[in-house]
């Protein structure tokens, strides 16, 4: 086990928090960042959408929420005027800020980070800021300690990121592209094949994925970073606990509707951080695989007739 971090963390890199019409979330998580109080934040809030009476007033009540950053931040706000959605809205916002910053941490309204997560992305922005082989940080784990090589290191390397609560680089996001039409061109089956450890399940799985991305029936942004660290071999440093809590699950939630079991509880991490191999951990990677992606045989049967009964 990792012990608890015993020093105060200083936070040195800027923030970017991405909300839309959930106040109370937002409002909860901008009272745990008054505890560490980050130096510059980021405030990017999407537009109403129309034909949602209630968004109107939820959004304006985010947007009046920038008044409680009431600490010593340089605060800078991006506020739509029209609802972009999942895909455009939040990966305009990642945009907006790397457009500024040449690094920074990353959080959604409904993310709750424990204070050593900032130092903790932090040490590996350092530290991984010119390999080409990391894609991002990421604060985020659900896999227990016995599924994973090496538990007494305090992060390992994933194909996947997690980006409920992350980190990355102006030279990472300057790769993502919301299209995906080209996707198999980029990344043929037999690349991809790899790109999943080898796992028939995990090929028909993200195959499916990728496409459904192509043909614009999900919108979002997130697997759109997986493609790329798939394409260019890339991985992300994941923490081996989990550094933050989602309090996102509900009615008003996009994605995610139902709490999964698999979520562990978020503690604090050691600092300053030993120096992990860089190279996948594919017994943790297999176990995502099998447990968070469900890509088994019976988790594709029944992801189909949960996409069936949804069309």
């Amino acid at each position: 086990m990792i012990p608890r971090a015993s020093a105060e963390p200083v936070i040195r890199d800027p923030l970017l928090v991405i909300a839309f019409n959930r106040p109370e979330h937002l409002s909860a998580l901008l009272d745990r960042l008054r505890e560490v109080q980050p130096p510059k934040v980021y405030l990017a809030i999407d537009g109403p959408r129309e034909n949602h009476p209630s968004d109107t007033e939820m959004v304006q009540a985010c947007r009046d929420l920038a008044r409680k950053i009431d600490w010593d931040a340089e605060v800078r706000t991006l506020f739509q005027d029209r609802n972009l959605g999942c895909g455009l809205g939040v990966s305009s916002a990642i945009s907006w800020f790397f457009e500024q910053e040449e690094r920074g941490i990353i959080l959604e309204d409904d993310i709750l980070p424990r204070a050593s997560f900032f130092e903790f992305c932090s040490e590996l922005l350092d530290r991984y800021e010119n390999d080409a082989r990391v894609l991002a940080i990421s604060g985020c784990n659900f896999v227990p300690e016995q599924f994973q090589s090496r538990p007494d290191l305090p992060y390992r390397f994933s194909r996947v990121p997690h980006i409920w609560g992350w980190a990355t680089w102006r030279r990472t996001w300057e790769l993502h592209d919301l299209d995906m039409s080209d996707w198999r061109t980029r990344l043929p089956l037999r690349k991809l094949w790899g790109a999943v450890g080898r796992s028939p399940a995990g090929l028909i799985f993200w195959k499916s994925i990728f496409d459904l991305m192509a043909s614009n029936k999900v919108d979002t942004w997130d697997m759109q970073l997986v493609l790329e660290g798939m394409v260019r071999d890339m991985w992300t440093a994941t923490s081996n606990v989990n550094l933050v809590d989602n309090i996102g699950f509900g009615d008003l939630a996009t994605h995610t509707h139902d709490r999964p079991q698999y979520l562990r509880t978020s503690e604090e991490i050691s600092l300053p951080l030993p120096m992990a191999p860089v190279t996948v951990d594919e017994k943790a990677d297999a176990w995502s695989r099998k447990v968070v992606f469900e890509a088994t045989a019976r988790g594709l049967f029944d992801q189909g007739v949960r996409y069936l009964k949804q069309r």
